[in-house]
Parts: structure tokens; C-alpha cells; sequence
């Protein structure tokens, strides 16, 4: 008897967290709390709470400004030559188009690869290494 068909199973991606770990969405500080604790400890808990919010809401700021400046980089690339390394070792020339951050993709024009030429590529982002350009 023949084996049956494997059914298709779907795929749910979360987003990834607003960390480096990669948490997805979720927060490692929102753990269930336990109602039963006594005062003393809540008050020293706020205490390093409210320091923890200091530095969380530091280190947001200097995303956000990393990001800001990242985005200006992306727009001011756009026709320029631009230079791209892969994980596999290759390296390949092409023209700057854009970049999709939420789909990970550089869209480039003329990308010129050892087999030839493309008219237009998409290049994933997780394929690229680094790429560079010319200011």
C-alpha cells in the first residue's frame, strides 16, 4: 500500500522583538506576578523598576535614532553603484534601488554576477553580508 500524501502544514510567523534576541514580540519583563509578595518587596521592586525604565526608555531613543540614520543611508544609496558581498563569498556590482526592511529584500538594478548580467534582482536580505557605496 502506497504511503498517503503529507498534508501541507501552514506557517505562522511572529514578529521578531524589538531586541537583539530575536524574543518575537514578547517581553521577558512580563513575567506573572504573584499577588500573595508583601510591601517591602514591591517598593524595592518599583525602585529598580523605575531604573529599568530610565534606562529602557535610553536605549529606545538611540534605536530609534540608529534606525532614523540607517533609513537615510537607504534613501540617499538609491542610483548610486553599489557593492554587495554574500555569506557564500561572491561579490556582486549593481545599481541601488530600494530596500523592503519588512520583507528583507534590496531590490537592485543591472546586477552583475559572474553568469551575466540582470536587467533587475531582488537580494535577500539574509543572503548579504555587507554592501557599500560610494557617498
Amino acid at each position: 500500500m502506497a504511503d498517503p500524501i503529507p498534508v501541507p502544514v501552514p506557517i505562522l510567523r511572529l514578529p521578531r522583538g524589538p531586541d537583539s534576541s530575536g524574543a518575537r514580540g514578547f517581553s521577558r519583563d512580563c513575567r506573572h506576578r504573584d499577588h500573595s509578595r508583601d510591601n517591602s518587596r514591591d517598593r524595592d521592586n518599583s525602585r529598580d523598576n523605575s531604573q529599568d525604565r530610565a534606562s529602557s526608555s535610553a536605549l529606545q531613543a538611540a534605536r530609534a535614532a540608529l534606525r532614523e540614520r540607517f533609513l537615510r543611508l537607504l534613501g540617499s544609496a538609491r542610483g548610486k553603484p553599489a557593492r554587495f558581498s554574500l555569506w557564500n563569498g561572491l561579490r556582486v556590482l549593481a545599481e541601488f534601488g530600494a530596500a523592503d526592511v519588512g520583507s528583507g529584500a534590496f531590490q537592485v538594478d543591472s546586477l552583475r554576477t559572474p553568469l551575466g548580467i540582470q536587467g533587475a534582482a531582488l537580494l535577500r536580505c539574509g543572503d548579504v553580508l555587507e554592501f557599500s557605496f560610494p557617498l
